[in-house]
């Protein structure tokens, strides 16, 4: 490893070169850089996209004259012919128009295609760019350098995990695809899994919630991950590394023509990881072994009148274990001997967007997608499945100084299991089998109304109408606030809601270990919350400051919590007879420096907490401060450097009976150092180690590691001083397991 880290410094020396014969400038939108704008030359097969400032470069050019296109989607295409003179490279930068007409982007705000800067509601944009500085084998993993966002290992044996934002549990986040909620509450980590960097166009994130356009999972934010049109994207797209673990990830994206008007993208994922790691000689594997596949397809249709209309559809199948070293399959799932957890996943889904032919601007979306999960967690057997179908339709138009969004969507949950949750039993066992079916109809309208150039004022309803809960409503409005191009105000008001499945977001629910009681019917969970955020732009004589600030509060009433205190054999669901607060401040600062440096940093303070009889009580997993920070420089002829980071404050952990370990969590970071080296358009080289620290648990993660089954299961005696603690493997996780790892990839782009 230390050979590793040595060569990997070295290689970001170079030598000094004389000046390249090239081109070289900025792609921006006004005073907004232009993050991956394609950027190729006619009849040529060059081609580049530009960096996180915006900037692109074309050196070691013959003399002459070439011509540059200049794509972004959402912006008019631009076209220059520029003449290149030998022994000089040629600045030129491009300011692109907005494309109004262009309806395929969408900003998930407001699901208009609108620039950030004009959006009422803060909305952060994160490219491939982004997520290639510590490149991650899943939108799980990436999202860890995001303030704010914190994402959650609940099970230390299966590594089943959810995103939290700003200190809220994964079901209060709700994951889009394209826009529309694909990734169903039973997918948990593994819907996450095998989604292509490759195909990424962006990804959205808004923080707070959105329960007013979204409907129910989205009262603590959503994170929107955004796929490339077919139509723009490279030609061909190769990225794939593996670490000193052994895990190797493979992303490769294609597109190609279905004749004159159908443009087709398709992408595969693949990702192995087959080593039994032991560092902190527990007896168990770190890191659960998967073998795991995803196939990608969009389709992007050319219409009259530049109309929308596209269609993709995805296949996931994953295999993932973890357990008990010396567990086998063939012998020991299932059974009480060696404890382990196997999952097998089969996972369709299908995305869709047709504008109709109609004067009005009239969009139909629908999304659908199909799970089927086959998994033992020790003797108990989970076998599930779950069907969601979503549609809906609005009416985007304006009137006057007004922007009107009305609409309608209609999604439908199928879901069923072999345990308590959808059966009902008697001492003999199932009596009958009652799978959940839960339609809900919503309707929504806004109103994004312009006083003038500097004030913007945004107003929404939604009405959900719940076969159990009956009719919700969810009001909200936003406030802009913008004197200048460099100071933006913005505030938001509203409520939000959540109709709770306990059998799809708990996973000790899932296992069925526990008989599941319901105290009384349950409520839907509501919200009452308001953001302010400020944003300002700062020139400097070295470059430009960026602060974005935001202070946010949240009150939930109804919020339902499982009891396994009461009864040790049962689950028992309940509304809280109490309320429940998250509240903080965060603070993103991004400097952009004359020289090629770039510095994105961040922090967040959190109270996340719940009061009930007067009792204060802080969420598990909520800590009170955390941040992040990347840096990049440009040492130029093809060599960069990324060093990334977050840290994490003290947090509470849950615990079982007699529990030796702390209640809260040490402080905790985690750093990362990669190395690039471009040698021309198409190819790069990187390589870094991720967690340079080594920064591992310094308590056992699994509480009686020592005895799954009531007798020694792994030969191994119990440690002394260690009191009689029942047998645990979830939740108490406050970082990885994985320590210091070297890694080393490759990306290949043909445009």
């Amino acid at each position: 490893m230390r050979a590793l880290i040595l060569v990997l410094l070295l290689g970001v020396i170079p030598s000094n070169l004389l000046a390249q014969t090239g081109i070289k400038g900025r792609v921006s939108s006004g005073e907004n850089a232009l993050v991956e704008a394609k950027i190729t030359m006619a009849q040529t097969t060059l081609g580049t996209l530009t960096d996180e400032a915006g900037f692109y470069k074309f050196e070691a050019l013959e003399p002459g004259s070439y011509n540059l296109v200049v794509e972004y989607v959402g912006y008019k295409t631009v076209k220059k012919k520029l003449e290149v003179v030998a022994g000089k490279l040629t600045t030129w930068d491009f300011d692109l128009p907005l494309d109004s007409d262009l309806n395929e982007i969408v900003v998930s705000a407001t699901l208009k295609p609108v620039l950030k800067s004009e959006s009422v509601v803060p909305v952060e944009i994160y490219t491939p760019k982004f997520l290639q500085k510590n490149p991650t084998s899943s939108l799980f993993d990436a999202v860890r350098l995001i303030n704010g966002v914190q994402p959650q290992l609940n099970c230390n044996v299966c590594n089943t995990g959810d995103i939290h934002i700003n200190g809220m549990e994964g079901p209060y986040t709700m994951i889009l695809i394209d826009g529309m909620p694909i990734v169903s509450s039973l997918s948990s980590v593994y819907g996450l899994s095998g989604i292509p960097n490759s195909l990424i166009e962006r990804i959205e994130v808004v923080k707070g919630p959105a329960s007013s356009l979204y409907g129910t999972e989205a009262m603590g934010g959503i994170i929107n991950v955004i796929t490339k049109n077919a139509k723009s994207a490279p030609l061909l797209s190769l990225d794939g590394f593996t670490t000193s673990w052994l895990e190797t990830n493979l992303d490769a994206a294609m597109k190609f023509k279905l004749g004159e008007k159908t443009h087709s993208l398709l992408g595969v994922n693949y990702f192995k990881y087959g080593e039994r790691k032991d560092l902190n000689k527990d007896g168990y594997t770190d890191v659960t072994l998967q073998d795991r596949i995803s196939l990608f397809n969009k389709w992007n249709f050319d219409r009259s009148d530049e109309r929308s209309a596209s269609m993709a559809i995805r296949y996931l199948y994953e295999d993932r274990w973890g357990g008990e070293n010396h567990w086998n399959r063939e012998r020991d799932r299932g059974g009480d001997q060696v404890y382990g957890e196997s999952i097998f996943t089969n996972r369709f889904e299908a995305i869709g967007m047709y504008q109709l032919p109609t004067t009005p601007n009239i969009y139909t979306q629908f999304s659908y997608n199909w799970h089927q999960q086959n998994s033992f967690y020790g003797i108990e057997s989970y076998q599930a499945k779950q069907q969601v179908i979503f549609g809906q339709a609005y009416w985007d138009t304006a009137w006057k100084n007004h922007s009107l969004l009305l609409g309608a969507s209609y999604k439908y949950t199928y879901y069923d299991d072999n345990t308590r949750g959808t059966g009902i039993y008697d001492e003999e066992g199932l009596v009958e089998n009652d799978p959940m079916k839960r339609p809900n109809l919503g309707l929504f309208v806004q109103d994004e109304w312009s006083l003038n150039k500097q004030h913007k004022l945004l107003l929404g309803y939604r009405l959900d109408y719940d076969r159990v809960h009956k009719e919700i409503h969810s009001p909200r409005i936003g406030y802009k606030y913008m004197p200048s191009s460099h100071h933006i105000l913005r505030a938001s008001f509203g409520t939000g809601f959540r109709v709770v499945n306990v059998f799809t977001e708990d996973h000790r629910a899932l296992t069925g270990a526990r008989e599941v009681v319901f105290a009384e019917a349950l409520d839907p969970e509501k919200s009452y919350n308001g953001n302010l955020n400020y944003t300002w732009k700062v020139p400097a004589s070295f470059g430009v400051i960026s602060f974005d600030a935001t202070a946010f509060y949240s009150y939930f009433t109804n919020k339902i919590d499982a009891d396994t205190d009461t009864d040790q054999t049962k689950i028992i669901y309940d509304n809280l007879d109490g309320h429940a607060i998250s509240q903080g401040l965060s603070l993103n600062v991004d400097v952009v420096f004359d020289f090629p440096l770039k510095l994105m940093m961040g922090a967040t303070y959190m109270d996340v907490y719940r009061k009930e009889e007067g009792e204060k009580n802080p969420l598990y997993h909520a800590p009170k401060w955390s941040g992040n920070l990347l840096a990049t420089y440009d040492f130029g002829s093809g060599f960069s450097t990324d060093l990334t980071g977050n840290w994490t404050g003290s947090m509470r952990l849950p615990r079982v009976e007699d529990d030796y370990r702390p209640e809260y969590s040490p402080w905790v970071v985690l750093a990362n150092i990669q190395i690039t080296k471009k040698f021309n358009e198409r190819f790069e080289l990187y390589g870094g180690v991720k967690n340079l620290f080594n920064t591992l648990p310094k308590e056992d993660v699994i509480a009686r590691w020592w005895d799954p089954y009531g007798e020694p299961g792994n030969g191994i005696e119990p440690p002394a001083g260690r009191t009689d603690v029942i047998f645990e493997p979830n939740d108490y996780s406050y970082t990885p397991l994985q320590g210091i790892q070297g890694f080393l990839g490759l990306r290949y782009t043909v445009f």
